[in-house]
């Protein structure tokens, strides 16, 4: 997944310490690194990619499948999950995460993207184990409806407070592979105070921002009526200054033409949840965003919002689906709508960069860490391959990992043999 999309048939990579140091054709490479050959991982017959990157999903929600079925949003957050993380303990969120984990890397992700629960210390401690990497945030809010008890009594000085203390804690930790951000529940939840100094601090910590954006329309109705301005949640954020390019929008279903302008000049990184976007908000005119140059990632959301936490479903899901909202939105069928490059791109290259992680990962290229998804297409769920980019039909055992920081060198036993 490089600025090339170069598909290698018959390559090689060369991994030292954990980064990649050569990649190419197999002939190549051997002939130049003939020394390593008693290291060799013989993968031939298998297809390798980048480790594919989660960029929106509630670890700490996994426990929680299933009790949220069938409900509009605002009954989803206020009668279902709030009550349900509320009452979570720090061993709760480490148990949840390590499930939640072991479902991620069984569709092959080694990067994903926390989209804010109450214990961060329990997801770290679960994603040192799973080695993984993360972008972990605490789910903040200050006020409104809908608030347990214990999450209405905090201030907004303790929302910010926890968070600069969770970061000086769990930031670069595990090898490097957990980065603390801020996080931001909605905007239905956060007082302007709230906003502005979780912007700041974020710029002033260099760390990114996760926040749920323009979900449904109550929420820009909400936004118009309480704000002062005249579309929505979007509109307002660009207003006080909090759209910047450190900012990753979960969702971001509700927006015009204005606003999508909005979000590319700014930086503004979208994550794409397909399922569970038709499970309760709507069509997100992702290919308006991608049309306008915004950086659009895709996300599992957590477990009660989807049931099913595969990257690779929500690929499948994003093409159909955006093909799909093409008829109903012009009336005719373009079949080149997100085509199986984008949403492999969305999936790789367009993750790290909304992870902030892109000089790093998302790409198989030289001086970036080896983050290696193997997939075997001899499984019967693969057979045959005509097109390598529409080829990951996947099974979990189709498909094994190594995330680098976590394996510092290959071994074969760590390959699935179908």
């Amino acid at each position: 997944m490089d600025s090339q999309n170069h598909v290698f048939v018959d390559g090689a990579i060369v991994i030292q310490h954990n980064s990649i140091i050569a990649i190419g054709k197999s002939i190549d490479i051997l002939t130049q690194f003939t020394s390593i050959s008693h290291q060799l991982i013989d993968l031939r017959g298998q297809i390798l990619l980048p480790g594919l990157i989660n960029t929106h999903v509630h670890t700490s929600q996994q426990l929680a499948r299933g009790i949220a079925d069938d409900v509009d949003l605002l009954t989803w957050l206020h009668d279902r999950i709030w009550p349900y993380e509320s009452n979570m303990t720090e061993e709760d969120s480490f148990i949840s995460t390590l499930l939640c984990g072991i479902e991620l890397i069984h569709s092959g992700v080694t990067c994903f993207a926390e989209a804010g629960g109450q214990h961060v210390s329990g997801m770290a401690s679960a994603v040192e184990v799973l080695g993984l990497r993360a972008c972990l945030a605490e789910s903040i809010m200050d006020y409104g409806e809908g608030l347990p008890a214990s999450w209405a009594a905090r201030t907004t000085d303790e929302c910010i407070k926890s968070q600069k203390d969770l970061f000086m804690k769990h930031h670069n930790t595990a090898d490097g592979r957990i980065k603390v951000w801020l996080g931001i529940r909605q905007i239905m939840n956060s007082t302007d105070r709230l906003l502005t100094e979780t912007r700041d601090t974020a710029k002033e910590l260099e760390t990114g921002i996760h926040m749920h954006i323009a979900e449904i329309p109550y929420e820009n109705q909400l936004i118009v009526e309480t704000r002062g301005v005249d579309n929505g949640t979007v509109t307002y954020l660009e207003k006080i200054k909090f759209l910047q390019n450190n900012l990753l929008a979960a969702h971001t279903v509700w927006v015009n033409e204005k606003e999508i302008d909005c979000l590319a000049k700014a930086g503004v990184k979208v994550s794409h949840c397909p399922a569970a976007a038709m499970r309760m908000l709507g069509f997100s005119p992702i290919k308006e965003m991608l049309s306008a140059g915004v950086c659009v990632s895709l996300g599992t959301d957590g477990a009660p919002s989807n049931n099913r936490m595969s990257i690779v479903d929500e690929m499948y899901l994003a093409s159909l689906i955006n093909k799909g909202r093409e008829v109903f939105s012009t009336g005719t069928t373009n079949p080149t709508a997100l085509p199986a490059e984008t949403i492999l791109r969305m999936a790789t290259i367009n993750g790290a960069k909304s992870a902030l992680w892109d000089k790093e990962i998302g790409s198989l290229e030289v001086g970036k860490k080896a983050d290696i998804v193997v997939i075997n297409p001899s499984s019967w769920s693969m057979m045959p391959i005509h097109d390598c980019f529409c080829a990951p039909r996947l099974i979990p055992r189709d498909m094994c990992h190594f995330t680098s920081n976590k394996y510092k060198h290959f071994q074969p036993c760590l390959l699935h043999e179908n």
